[in-house]
């Protein structure tokens, strides 16, 4: 996996951080919103695989624009306007031996890279559009804009939520639910800018119309947009297909702004990379042995109910970083959060049995009893997402277990014959949606032949 190096470029307005991410022939400058920080984006996964993919035919250019994440502050009072930002991304551009790159706009970056390609076209080779837009707000003529009054509402509850990952419920509800994610994205906000700051600028892109802009826009251009966005309607990716001369569009089905996230990833860049190439990356095996876990919080709905939500939200909590802590150690991977429980695979079923039979006996210090369900399987990874057959045989496991219990399946058992575990026969179960029926087994989960892998 390859990550970027924070390096500067020192402009006459202060330092420009920068990152170079592959070494392609093809030069692909990245540019999201006005707040970022390269340090902290790489914390999250699918950012990581959305940047190695375009790595992989690109050298990926991304950059914090002044007055944001790690490139130098500026005063509130003095703000940087489009045409600075658009001064960082030539400077960059020269600091890394760049004469002409690809240009992707990613939401509110849309704008300075519409600027950009129509003021420097001798540097822009193409420019592709991700959930972008021209105009935020309605005009007589641009009715698929949001009124002013909502414009307003929405910058009273950006300034409120800022840092905390709460605009998903708008801009990508999807992933809202996700606590993970919401964390990162939180933090991600509060490394790039300060609350002040972040709401002037969220204003001020509201107001901003480069609709005349597009008729001069001369390169080969791409739009993508999310037809069921409630927040970057798809009216906007629409209009810039069809007032940008000769672009091609793409609409995707989803809710989420941000093209990197999971569902749907590589079907933008598997786009992108065919439209900046002409060649279409081939199917990689997508098909792997893994060992599935999933974990639930036994009665967590009556639990919830006598704790009431403050202090039962603490236990989640503690809960959710106890598992995540040992799941570090025991070198598994988290595909999602369901709430009450995890979904986690590991490459191999020792370090699996080892984490559940640990978390059964932790997660009672906080009061709590959670049943683990383990099957070992070919699963199909897809972005960040697993399925297959395999998935749902130890889903249907752990339905089975009982609470404090840790339930395998066969495969499982054999698997680690001579490990030093000691399981105990269950019987026969008809696995609800799988076929024939599957003996399960308990594993031991206190005593000495408990074993503990560092």
């Amino acid at each position: 996996m390859i990550r970027g190096v924070t390096k500067y470029v020192k402009s006459e307005a202060g330092y420009i951080a920068y990152q170079v991410i592959g070494d392609g022939p093809l030069d692909i400058l990245f540019i999201t919103n006005w707040a970022t920080n390269l340090e902290v984006m790489w914390e999250e996964p699918s950012l990581n695989h959305f940047f190695n993919r375009l790595a992989a035919f690109g050298r990926v250019i991304c950059f914090d624009k002044r007055g944001t994440g790690v490139s130098d502050p500026v005063p509130l009072t003095h703000l940087p306007s489009l045409e600075d930002w658009m001064d960082d991304a030539r400077e960059v551009l020269d600091a890394v031996g760049s004469e002409k790159a690809a240009l992707i706009g990613d939401t509110e970056g849309g704008l300075m890279a519409i600027l950009f390609a129509a003021t420097y076209p001798e540097r822009i080779s193409a420019l592709i559009l991700l959930n972008a837009y021209a105009r935020l707000l309605r005009d007589e003529d641009y009715p698929q804009g949001m009124p002013e009054t909502v414009a307003l509402k929405l910058r009273g509850l950006f300034e409120r939520t800022w840092g905390t990952g709460d605009m998903l419920y708008l801009t990508a509800p999807g992933v809202a639910k996700d606590e993970r994610f919401r964390q990162w994205i939180g933090r991600y906000q509060r490394l790039a800018m300060p609350p002040g700051a972040a709401t002037i600028f969220y204003g001020w892109a509201q107001r901003l119309d480069l609709r005349s802009v597009l008729p001069g826009i001369s390169m080969a251009a791409l739009v993508f947009h999310r037809s069921d966005s409630q927040y970057y309607r798809v009216g906007h990716g629409r209009y810039l297909a069809e007032s940008i001369p000769g672009a091609k569009y793409v609409e995707l089905p989803g809710t989420e702004c941000y093209p990197f996230h999971a569902g749907g990833a590589d079907q933008v860049l598997d786009e992108i990379q065919e439209f900046l190439t002409g060649v279409r990356a081939a199917p990689e095996p997508n098909r792997v042995l893994a060992t599935i876990m999933f974990t639930d919080i036994a009665d967590s709905t009556e639990r919830a109910a006598t704790m009431g939500d403050a202090h039962w939200r603490e236990v989640l909590q503690a809960h959710d970083s106890l598992v995540r802590q040992r799941l570090d150690q025991y070198r598994g991977r988290e595909i999602r959060s369901t709430g009450d429980g995890f979904l986690l695979i590991f490459d191999g079923p020792v370090r699996a049995i080892t984490m559940a039979t640990t978390i059964v006996n932790e997660v009672r210090k906080l009061g709590l009893e959670i049943r683990v369900g383990l099957h070992t399987g070919l699963i199909e990874v897809n972005d960040q997402e697993i399925g297959g057959i395999a998935v749902h045989i130890a889903n249907r496991v752990m339905a089975q277990a009982p609470p404090g219990d840790v339930f395998v399946s066969r495969t499982v058992k054999d698997l680690v014959v001579g490990s030093g575990f000691l399981f105990e026969s269950r019987g026969e179960y008809k696995l609800k949606g799988v076929p024939d029926e599957w003996r399960l087994f308990a594993v031991q989960t206190t005593g000495p032949s408990s074993r503990r892998l560092g």
